[in-house]
């Protein structure tokens, strides 16, 4: 607990945190108002989310790269490595009390997401009743959580935050969206990526982009999706963790 504590107090020490948390929500929760005011009729549950799963996550995923990045930037890893001789204990302790950060922004920008769309539109059907439309919304957290902890272990193995941001950026916005492209093998191939099947998880039952899909025909359930998403996450922290202890700091 002591190490949580540590980690959570150098964490706010900085700006960036408070920067980034607020751009994010500004983020997820601005782009569904825009999208939800610009839309005839009804307000689909499923265009709610179009924020937080578009552009506050590669925000939320840069905070966590750079709550690690800026510690080697200015030596002050070389202290905490002192001060925790086990650099394992010290550095989860970090994954942690970022994912539980990225978790409660999360599900502060879906939940804000969807109170938004209801306010603007008041006259559609934003119930969550099922448990696909509670996961949808919901899930968003969960998806955050796992996620930084996939920027703490590209943090640790780049140790530079222009390096590790545009990894994360390229990565989620970009290359898993393009390996679609590529004659036949390109949606197979997005079947198995991570990102995609964290989209996955959030969608509603349906692989189509109106219901929050990707179009993928994936061949794991929305909870074997953010498993795998999670899966795939602790491997690339165990190869960081390995790394971290091999080498100087």
């Amino acid at each position: 607990m002591t190490l949580l504590a540590v980690e959570r107090i150098k964490l706010f020490s900085t700006r960036s945190p408070y920067w980034c948390s607020a751009l994010a929500i500004v983020m997820g929760i601005g782009l569904t108002a825009i999208f939800a005011a610009a839309t005839d009729g009804p307000v689909p549950l499923g265009l709610t989310q179009i924020g937080s799963s578009q552009l506050a996550i590669a925000v939320v995923l840069v905070m966590a790269a750079i709550a690690v990045t800026t510690e080697y930037r200015f030596n002050t890893i070389r202290s905490t490595f002192l001060a925790v001789p086990n650099r394992t204990s010290a550095l989860v302790a970090k994954t942690v009390v970022v994912a539980f950060i990225a978790g409660l922004l999360g599900e502060i920008i879906a939940f804000g997401s969807w109170g938004v769309a209801k306010v603007i539109s008041p006259s559609s059907d934003l119930a969550i009743n099922t448990s696909a439309e509670w996961r949808h919304v919901a899930g968003v957290g969960l998806v955050y959580a796992i996620g930084a902890v996939i920027a703490v272990a590209i943090g640790i193995l780049v140790r530079q935050t222009a390096g590790a941001v545009a990894i994360l950026l390229v990565w989620q916005m970009l290359a898993e969206s393009l390996i679609g492209i590529i004659p036949k093998a390109g949606v197979k191939i997005q079947a198995w990526l991570p990102f995609i099947n964290a989209n996955h998880f959030l969608s509603m039952g349906s692989d189509s982009p109106e219901m929050g899909g990707t179009g993928v025909d994936f061949k794991l359930s929305e909870w074997g999706s953010l498993g795998y998403f999670a899966g795939v996450a602790v491997a690339l922290l165990v190869v960081a963790l390995v790394v971290a202890k091999r080498r100087d700091a």
